[in-house]
């Protein structure tokens, strides 16, 4: 593999060196430009494509370090309101000349001149765009973006006192690996309480959201958001019965393997039964693993991880935290979540993330790695569009990188017993996560196409389908008022709305990665950085085709897969 992490700011050849966006007025003249451009010819359509380019550009990393700032210090109104002023006073205004410029561009005749197998999926998208486009819906969608900030600024104030000391709620879930079962169970349920008491705003936030969002798919002609959503989120690919025939396959063969794990996991703890607070605790002969004590230690091991698999990957990181795009410590008054946030113009991403000592923080920093990857190897193409590729091969580069780096986690757990420790919960996680994956996937199917419905029907709705997906093994009784809103505290209901049935389509595509890379780790490698760098100039069956993958997610496959991961973790168990 011949990449490299040296990644350079783009160059601006149609916007001044030192424009920053203040406001609208001094941002519109770009758009008139643009507008105004006569093209005559394929050269001059390439070049006021690149213009384009570097506009959306600017103003994408703009708004990026807008939200970026205002995560990582909830408590400071001015970065909020900086934030807010984007979304209120400039992108709403951005959007009508946005479609004005795709129908100049689909209008050019020397449109069909260009490369069509680079092309194609960028005029699809902008086609798309065009048909979903209201000019009514601009309002709507400005206020989306300001309500959905609020469920990070709610859950970002949610603390507990344990022991007299004040904990976010990240730091602590720590505590559910104790040995002591009582301090477990009494931990869950303050960090439960404390999420009860906030139960109301969140409901009226998320009922808010719903009828917003119904509101906007109602103008521009569906049925209801879930359809609308589908077209906006460019899901050309599958279809909504593929997603109810994942369920079910989720049912069929990954519940079992659930009900498995839990029923060793109460064995291995001598309990009469597994409750929801003995999940992460651990048996009386294995460690609660502490992979990393600070920050810094967190970074330098990961960055040594990642040069254990490729130096490229390694670079990367090396080259974000040069440029202090790492915020990984949990801390009062910071945002709940983690995520890696590619920029447009200067290239090199940043990772949020709520470390706190645990094993899956170590899990977290390499899913975002992967992302991060992801951003340094699209960097190069020359369309900002060409970088918009489909969300489940972004979770394919996040999700393949936590299995790649496995047998490299020695350089963050001292011995042997503990390093098959870590391994073993990674695989008991990659089975673990799907039946939560069709959980909230189908809640969201069910929310969307019931749009007029109560509070009451929804967590009855929530609770039916959480039952649905919860293996026989775990023994839930007296806890319904918790479950029945344990919906909460899932950011992407909220901030990203039908964005998770991605995860399970991702980590099936990360563990056919993984069986390559089991048996032929430098042709994986490759196989993973070329699909990635191809960005989104390809279809997403296209993309897994790159990666040596199938796009497939039906029983059979999904079958084929959890059999395989199954049987890697029963190796494991041996050990």
């Amino acid at each position: 593999m011949n990449y490299s992490a040296d990644i350079k700011i783009l160059p601006r050849t149609f916007l001044p060196q030192n424009f920053s966006i203040t406001d609208w007025e001094n941002l519109e003249p770009y758009f008139i430009q643009l507008l105004e451009t006569n093209i005559t010819s394929k050269s001059e359509l390439n070049c006021w494509l690149k213009n384009s380019s570097e506009l959306e550009a600017v103003i994408s990393e703009d708004a990026c370090w807008r939200q970026i700032r205002m995560t990582c210090n909830i408590e400071d109104k001015k970065l909020e309101e900086a934030l807010s002023f984007f979304m209120l006073h400039i992108q709403p205004k951005i959007q009508p000349y946005a479609d004005l410029l795709n129908k100049k561009l689909l209008a050019s005749p020397f449109v069909n001149e260009l490369d069509i197998s680079k092309f194609f999926t960028y005029l699809r998208s902008v086609k798309k765009n065009i048909d979903l486009f209201r000019e009514a819906n601009i309002p709507i969608q400005a206020d989306l973006n300001i309500l959905q900030l609020q469920f990070g600024i709610i859950s970002g104030k949610m603390t507990v006192s344990i022991d007299e000391k004040e904990y976010t709620l990240q730091q602590a879930a720590k505590f559910l690996e104790s040995d002591d079962r009582n301090v477990r169970a009494s931990v869950y349920k303050k960090i439960n309480d404390r999420r009860l008491q906030d139960k109301e705003s969140l409901n009226k936030l998320y009922t808010s959201l719903i009828e917003k969002r119904h509101q906007v798919a109602i103008n521009a002609g569906f049925l209801n958001y879930c359809d609308y959503k589908f077209s906006e989120l460019g899901r050309f690919d599958y279809s909504k019965e593929d997603c109810f025939q994942f369920h079910d396959a989720v049912k069929q063969y990954v519940l079992p393997l659930v009900n498995e794990i839990y029923k060793r996991k109460k064995n291995r703890l001598n309990l009469d039964s597994l409750r929801p607070w003995d999940i992460e605790a651990h048996a009386a002969d294995e460690k609660t693993l502490t992979p990393f004590l600070t920050e810094q230690e967190l970074i330098e091991k990961t960055i040594h991880c990642f040069d254990k698999l490729h130096p490229f990957f390694g670079d990367c990181l090396r080259k974000m935290k040069t440029l202090e795009r790492l915020d990984l410590s949990s801390r009062k008054g910071k945002a709940p979540g983690g995520y890696n946030c590619p920029l447009a113009e200067s290239g090199a991403p940043f990772i949020f993330m709520n470390a706190a000592g645990k094993m899956d923080d170590l899990t977290t920093i390499v899913h975002e790695g992967g992302h991060a990857i992801h951003s340094f190897l699209t960097h190069p193409l020359e369309l900002s569009a060409f970088k918009e590729y489909p969300m489940e091969i972004a979770e394919v580069a996040s999700m393949a990188m936590e299995l790649f780096s496995m047998d490299h986690w020695n350089l963050f757990l001292p011995s042997e017993e503990e390093l098959i420790q870590a391994k073993e919960h990674q695989l008991e996680r990659v089975i673990t996560i799907f039946p939560w994956i069709a959980t909230i996937d189908k809640f969201q199917h069910w929310v969307y196409e019931n749009p007029n419905h109560t509070i009451e029907k929804r967590e009855l709705m929530w609770l039916n389908i959480l039952n649905e997906f919860t293996p026989d093994a775990l023994d839930v009784s007296d806890l319904e008022e918790y479950r029945k809103n344990s919906w909460q505290k899932q950011l992407h209901l909220f901030e990203v709305p039908f964005y998770y049935i991605e995860y399970g389509i991702a980590q099936l595509g990360a563990i056919g990665l993984w069986m390559q890379f089991k048996t032929d780790k430098e042709k994986s490698l490759q196989n993973y950085c070329s699909a990635l760098a191809l960005g989104g100039t390809k279809t997403l069956p296209e993309l897994f085709t790159a990666a040596g993958l199938n796009f497939n997610f039906s029983p059979n496959s999904v079958k084929t897969l959890m059999d395989f991961v199954h049987k890697e973790l029963l190796l494991l168990q041996k050990q």
